[in-house]
């Protein structure tokens, strides 16, 4: 078997073999660009390893790889847009060093060229299933955004409508690229489908995990400014958890905080975190997080095959939830 490192390492070597050097400039220079700014790859490796749990050799599946990893950047790029997002990994965003209509352009023909990669896949008579999962979760993913855009206004949202909300945005595209990794390789419908399982579950704690990093982490390590959920006023799972459990003052505290934009946006996120330790959200979220994370250890014990196979996915799958503290 391949280890995670070789993995990622020929997935990368094929996403520089298939670079997007087509004309017009303006259309696809953007498109490499996003492409070319790195990442976890968490998606098109997941794929390949869920392939190579059934096939020694993995370079057939590599277009599907490909496919999910285009079309996550194509999410990417139009949420930039949404959130009018200055930053990406570091670099302008698209819209940012270009323009809107090139963000807008470029990443429609991104969504187009994720069909054609899985269109050139070897294995023709799978391509019909691989593109009714492919679509599903695609679809999916836009669903989770719109409830994503419709919590910030809602007035009220239940903790189970957002977990269901990072499931779509979050997890789909992960359980997709897993089930489409074992379909190509010749597994059986049990284990695609416990792979897709293992998808959503792993995924829905990664997002857990984010939102308790996004408050609790580590800002030199975490990659990101710590309390960006709290100045933006985001419905995440510590926020609606910390409302469903705060006395009536608490209560009432919570939302006018997390109703407000104020200047001291240090003070904000200060008050809001204590608030949050008095309520004992982070420990609350991690068993939370848990949770899904041994929901999808058993989705990987549940599949036919060699125990001693599995070792790299729950590995990867510890390192998601490790990943800064």
């Amino acid at each position: 078997m391949y280890t995670v490192k070789a993995i990622k390492s020929l997935f990368l070597e094929y996403m520089e073999a298939n670079k997007f050097e087509l004309s017009p400039r303006e259309l696809f220079e953007p498109v490499d660009y996003i492409l070319q700014l790195g990442g976890k790859r968490l998606r098109p490796v997941l794929l390949l390893m869920s392939y190579n749990l059934y096939q020694e050799d993995i370079k057939a599946a590599l277009p599907a790889a490909y496919a999910y990893e285009i079309f996550h950047n194509f999410s990417l790029v139009h949420d930039d847009i949404m959130d009018e997002a200055p930053i990406r990994r570091g670099k302008a965003t698209i819209h940012q060093k270009y323009d809107i209509n090139t963000g807008i352009l470029s990443g429609d023909v991104m969504l187009i060229y994720a069909y054609k990669y899985l269109l050139d896949l070897e294995k023709k008579e799978a391509i019909p299933e691989i593109l009714s999962i492919f679509t599903k979760v695609s679809t999916d993913v836009c669903i989770g955004q719109q409830y994503d855009i419709n919590f910030e206004t809602a007035n009220q949202v239940a903790i189970e409508e957002y977990l269901k909300m990072i499931e779509l945005k979050t997890a789909a595209l992960i359980a997709g690229a897993m089930y489409s990794g074992a379909l190509l390789a010749g597994a059986t419908k049990v284990d695609c489908q416990n792979l897709y399982e293992f998808g959503l579950n792993i995924g829905t704690a990664f997002q857990l995990q984010d939102d308790i990093l996004d408050t609790f982490g580590n800002a030199a390590t975490f990659g990101k400014r710590i309390g960006g959920d709290i100045v933006q006023n985001k419905k995440t799972y510590l926020v609606l958890t910390a409302l469903e459990r705060a006395n009536s003052a608490q209560k009432k505290q919570i939302e006018d905080l997390l109703s407000s934009h104020p200047i001291d946006e240090a003070g904000k996120i200060k008050e809001v975190t204590e608030l949050f330790n008095e309520l004992n959200i982070k420990e609350l979220a991690n068993k939370k997080r848990d949770e899904y994370h041994s929901r999808a250890l058993k989705n990987l014990d549940s599949l036919a095959i060699d125990r001693e196979k599995l070792t790299p996915l729950k590995m990867v799958a510890e390192s998601l939830l490790q990943r800064v503290q």
